[in-house]
């Protein structure tokens, strides 16, 4: 089968561009697969050249594991050289989504059309699925593109500017049902592939298959310090994060620290990170993610890694406005509006700053 560039895996569908670099394809994102609850799978990579070759493999930080590459990023990154810093700046983790798809139509591959994929995707992508569910304006109306009967078709469209693919000029179609028989729909439906096969166990090697791996691409004849990336091993007198989840409840702030005044930022997030991923849906993960920092202490770069991991700008907003005051660094705060999508967010975020001081 032909799937347009999936690598050599049937599953995965690619789309290709001409000789000009554009490209056109119309998708139909799909409901989750039976048995699971969301509709795409959140896989972290590494891919970048050292002296030894490529780097080339999921992350374990996936899975709310310690990654090797992760580490040795960690540890360059406190090196205090901006050098080291540029080096991790192009071997940090890269993050792709994977969402199953009906293709309506592939002028490239039309043998491809009115079938099912595995479709890899990044930010872009994600982002305009995010906004269809939320977006900006008033007069625009939410649609859930992954829904049988009241999704949209969509219309990706690739434009090669600077050596790269941009998906900006990319939009859903409006309201309309994937097919018209249920039948159909009902087959379609149990075409679908797995999506938590996307990130199971056998997807990712170990770590001291990575280590190893990565001493090579390197050019290493020492192994590195095991030194965390977002983590950096918690001293022994704090102890280890243990919070309780069982009670799905909003949690009762603690008395805030001080704005800025609090001290020791959190050392280790592993514990914290993992148990927000746990959480399939973001209701849940911010629940989480307010129980297991409610008496922390958080860097800016902490806020936004947790941030990062809430799909609707409302969460995004509403943890960031918590953390606030418990933030290490607050002069730096202005940096979390990268983490927001709409210009919106950013202004009511500054609103709420300038309120505080």
């Amino acid at each position: 089968m032909n799937n347009g560039g999936g690598g050599g895996d049937d599953r995965l569908w690619k789309p290709e561009v001409d000789k000009t670099g554009n490209g056109y394809a119309v998708l139909r994102f799909l409901p989750a697969p039976e048995g699971e609850d969301i509709p795409w799978a959140k896989v972290y990579s590494h891919a970048f050249q050292g002296p030894g070759g490529w780097y080339i493999e999921n992350s374990l930080t996936t899975t709310g594991g310690k990654d090797p590459v992760s580490e040795h990023n960690r540890e360059l990154w406190n090196s205090g050289n901006e050098s080291d810093k540029d080096v991790v700046r192009k071997q940090k983790r890269k993050l792709s989504y994977y969402a199953n798809i009906y293709v309506v139509k592939d002028p490239t591959n039309p043998q491809n059309e009115g079938g099912v994929f595995l479709y890899k995707f990044g930010k872009k992508i994600f982002d305009k699925i995010m906004e269809s569910m939320q977006p900006e304006f008033e007069d625009e109306t939410p649609i859930n593109p992954f829904d049988f009967w009241q999704g949209a078709n969509f219309k990706l469209k690739i434009v090669k500017k600077d050596g790269y693919w941009n998906y900006d000029k990319s939009e859903f179609d409006k309201v309309s049902p994937v097919l018209d028989d249920d039948d159909a729909l009902e087959a379609l439906w149990k075409k679908q592939y797995s999506l938590a096969a996307v990130t199971a166990p056998d997807q990712f090697k170990s770590y001291d298959d990575l280590k190893k791996r990565l001493d090579y691409v390197l050019g290493n004849k020492q192994p590195v310090r095991r030194v965390d990336e977002e983590v950096a091993e918690e001293d022994n007198s704090r102890g280890s994060y243990a919070p309780d989840f069982g009670a799905r409840k909003e949690p009762v702030a603690a008395a805030p620290v001080s704005l800025g005044g609090c001290v020791n930022p959190v050392q280790d997030m592993g514990s914290i990170m993992a148990a927000i991923d746990d959480e399939s849906f973001d209701d849940g993960k911010i629940i989480v993610a307010k129980q297991a920092t409610s008496k922390k202490c958080l860097t800016v770069d902490q806020i936004k890694q947790i941030i990062d991991e809430f799909s609707f700008s409302k969460n995004k907003l509403n943890f960031a406005k918590y953390a606030y005051k418990r933030c290490y660094n607050p002069d730096d705060y202005y940096q979390v509006n990268g983490a927001f999508d709409f210009s919106s967010d950013k202004e009511e975020m500054n609103e709420f700053i300038n309120d505080q001081n």
